[in-house]
């Protein structure tokens, strides 16, 4: 008589979930007893298990309302409920002003309060964070006032604050991580807000002196508005890249050591759109169209792991249709 399959340790158990080939297969696994629940629910399981399997795709979130992933994709039933289950018009946040959408990731939203053209900017934008699906939010206090100097010292601020992946180290499924970034004159600065402590610190390690900017940097960033200002992500990098200025050069800040950089963009001409993405084994690869009119689309990957991506290699370039204009809008 062969061995109940309850009577197999936990260990081993664990270890064939995690070969199970969908959360939607784990959820079925589950249900089948008490135990089975226990472990599938178990936070240091649905770590790992997460780590070995993506998660869907199940649409885009527009500056007010969400766009759910469609048939034939395979996530368009799970996108459908959660259309259906969600309130993406917030109306479960505080109804004293007017929200805007900052970021969006791992199941949360990061909004801004909404200034009109004739209201005097804010020296601190509101934010919330919020998770439509269970209608709850956390409203984000204001900055210090061992910190909040940068805050008003700051000149023309393009970046806009956005929630930093959830750690492995992270117990809480509701914790989160914000960056708030400051352009002063000369400096660039970030600062974090973790959900776990309430609070606002300095984010890199070097201090509030973060990057020093020279005069040419600091005046590109002057000139660029946030919604042309495009942000990457990929292997724990944030990148910037600043071609709608012309410049070549690509912002990078380093999530795991809280440090900034600068790194160079593939040769060539591109044009004002590219996406950064992860190419294995460590190495960020870019997406852009190449070329004066924008007809080609060629992807390049980093030669170089662990630093500024300052070597590339050109990997493919596929001709399009010159009759069409192309943009990249998004990218996972």
């Amino acid at each position: 008589m062969g061995t109940p399959l309850t009577a197999i340790p936990d260990h081993i158990q664990e270890e064939i979930f995690l070969r199970l080939p969908t959360a939607a297969d784990l959820a079925r696994a589950s249900a089948a007893c008490i135990s089975f629940r226990r472990l599938a629910t178990g936070r240091s399981f649905l770590r790992r298990f997460r780590r070995l399997h993506a998660p869907l795709l199940l649409g885009f979130l527009q500056r007010d309302h969400f766009v759910p992933a469609l048939p034939p994709h395979p996530s368009a039933p799970a996108a459908r409920a959660l259309a259906l289950a969600a309130d993406f018009s917030f109306s479960f946040l505080p109804s004293h002003c007017r929200w805007i959408v900052q970021d969006v990731r791992d199941g949360r939203v990061l909004l801004g309060r909404r200034f009109g053209k004739d209201d005097p900017s804010p020296v601190f934008r509101e934010l919330v964070v919020c998770d439509p699906l269970h209608r709850r939010y956390v409203l984000l206090p204001p900055f210090p006032d061992d910190l909040a100097h940068w805050v008003e010292h700051q000149v023309y601020n393009p970046f806009k604050p956005f929630l930093l992946p959830v750690a492995e180290e992270e117990t809480e499924e509701t914790a989160f991580r914000i960056i708030w970034m400051a352009h002063c004159r000369t400096k660039l600065a970030a600062f974090v807000f973790s959900s776990s402590t309430g609070k606002w610190q300095e984010a890199t390690k070097s201090g509030p002196t973060g990057l020093v900017l020279d005069r040419g940097d600091s005046a590109i960033l002057s000139r660029i508005h946030p919604h042309f200002l495009m942000r990457h992500y990929a292997y724990g990098c944030f990148y910037w890249d600043w071609l709608v200025t012309g410049s070549r050069k690509l912002l990078m800040l380093d999530t795991r050591r809280m440090e900034f950089s600068f790194a160079d963009l593939p040769p060539g001409e591109w044009s004002k759109r590219v996406a950064i993405v992860e190419a294995g084994e460590g190495r960020p690869g870019i997406f852009g169209f190449h070329g004066e009119i924008a007809s080609d689309l060629s992807y390049a990957i980093a030669q170089n792991t662990g630093e500024s991506p300052n070597q590339w290699q050109m990997l493919k370039t596929i001709s399009l249709d010159p009759g069409y204009i192309y943009s990249i809008d998004a990218a996972t």
